[in-house]
């Protein structure tokens, strides 16, 4: 059983320690939905170009600057929310986003909820593959930016014993903090069939 402290730590350190535990959400009046967490991505706002947090505090970002074992929810592209832990003391903006996870139970409300407009059934790899496929699998939204992990509707259990994992680069990164050799920041289980693809980010056309 975790308490507060196992996240109010450098976030690399928190980051290996995460996969292949699960993260539970109970709502009322809905069956419980649980993922195994398969791929994470680490941020600091402090040294890191690619986080959020990186020019300062604002009203989007501020569960970032909060105590940690908090969501920090957002919406990203128009298009989807993602999650992310909180990790750290107050005032250093640092997070795990939820890249990936294998769904453990609540496969019939995730698929209700991941196959609005489809035309084609799911995988179960598929369900919570991929940032946008983790939240909209737990049914997150505006309203789960800041909710606590340990306040009741949320848990997350780690694993019985550390698990294998790869590093990398992050998917999607442009810029400064795409360099996979000063940020090798995404963390994963290693031929895991939930483990989203590595789509690199885009590159400027020099001028």
């Amino acid at each position: 059983m975790i308490d507060r402290a196992f996240f109010d730590r450098p976030v690399l350190e928190v980051a290996p320690e995460v996969l292949g535990g699960v993260l539970t959400r109970r709502q009322p009046g809905v069956e419980p939905v649980s993922i195994r967490i398969t791929e994470v991505e680490a941020y600091d706002g402090r040294i890191d170009p690619a986080s959020h947090a990186y020019r300062g505090r604002t009203r989007r970002n501020a569960t970032m600057f909060g105590p940690p074992g908090h969501l920090y929810c957002y919406f990203i592209y128009g298009m989807h929310h993602s999650l992310n832990m909180v990790c750290e003391a107050a005032g250093a903006p640092t997070g795990l986003l939820l890249r990936a996870g294998e769904v453990t139970a609540g496969h019939e409300l995730v698929r209700a909820r991941r196959s609005v407009r489809r035309r084609t059934p799911l995988r179960d790899r598929d369900l919570a593959r991929g940032p946008g496929c983790v939240a909209q699998a737990f049914g997150a939204g505006p309203e789960t930016d800041g909710a606590d992990l340990f306040g009741g509707e949320w848990t997350f259990a780690t694993p019985p014993a550390p698990v294998e994992h790869v590093t990398g680069p992050r998917v999607g990164v442009s810029g400064d903090g795409a360099d996979p050799a000063v940020f090798p920041w995404r963390f994963r289980i290693p031929g895991d069939p939930t483990v989203s693809a590595f789509v690199p980010g885009r590159r400027k056309a020099r001028r």
